[in-house]
């Protein structure tokens, strides 16, 4: 049974995660080359402050949220509790990193006389990341907290997948449209004629999709998801038994 477990034909599984990462590692790159040859670096004051939100929201709501996503495709013979731990520590980094974006801009636009909340990208941002932190707190509470009904749990597990999938397709729709936003309000005249930054910009898109692209694919692969261990599988079936009541010993 265990040598089964640990022989599985995982496919191209793994050739796709490491290209996830240098995509990752890519995006990441581009971004701060970015915004420290052509928009004056990183700052917590003036102009630069506001160069600190697409760098921590590409490394928290999309770069860190992915890999989390992928930790239970990647960590396949380790137990189900230090996967979960990971997962959820992961979530949370991207949390905080994403709120470090957020006040940055926020504050930026307060110290700049600009206003809040108005363009789609501010909306479908600041959406994303509410749900992205519902989704956090339902997930702690429904698969950490103990005493959490067996029931509920396999209940909910498809739509906590299915919303988190969803929210890292749509933190890489945000900074598309983020991306599309600021560089036609930096390079108004420009933009249309091919600049250097904006082939650059183009281009850190376009590994944004690509990226989100094969998360996406390795996430639907039903064939790729991670088995329960043996011990995990029996435990489950007894915490199953204990909290729905249905002993095979009852008449």
């Amino acid at each position: 049974m265990e040598s089964l477990h640990s022989n599985q034909n995982t496919g191209l599984m793994p050739y796709l995660v490491a290209i996830s990462q240098i995509l990752g590692i890519a995006v990441l790159a581009i971004t701060g080359a970015w915004l420290s040859q052509y928009r004056g670096g990183f700052s917590w004051e003036g102009a630069q402050q506001f160069n600190v939100h697409p760098l921590c929201m590409v490394l928290g709501m999309v770069f860190l949220c992915g890999d989390a996503l992928l930790v239970y495709r990647v960590f396949r013979n380790e137990t189900k509790r230090a996967t979960k731990i990971l997962h959820g520590a992961l979530h949370i980094l991207a949390l905080i990193i994403s709120l470090v974006g957020i006040i940055a801009v926020f504050q930026f636009h307060s110290n700049s006389g600009i206003p809040h909340l108005y363009s789609l990208h501010s909306w479908l941002g600041i959406i994303t990341f509410i749900l992205y932190i519902l989704q956090w707190i339902v997930g702690f509470l429904l698969f950490f907290v103990p005493g959490v009904a067996f029931t509920y749990r396999s209940r909910f597990k498809p739509v906590h997948e299915f919303f988190g999938l969803g929210l890292l397709l749509s933190a890489v729709a945000t900074s598309l449209i983020g991306l599309t936003e600021k560089i036609l309000f930096t390079l108004p005249n420009l933009y249309s004629k091919l600049p250097a930054e904006g082939i650059l910009v183009n281009t850190l898109g376009l590994l944004l999709v690509a990226f989100g692209a094969v998360i996406a694919y390795i996430l639907t692969r039903e064939e790729w998801r991670r088995p329960p261990l043996p011990e995990e599988q029996a435990l489950s079936m007894d915490f199953k038994t204990l909290t729905e009541g249905d002993s095979p010993t009852e008449p």
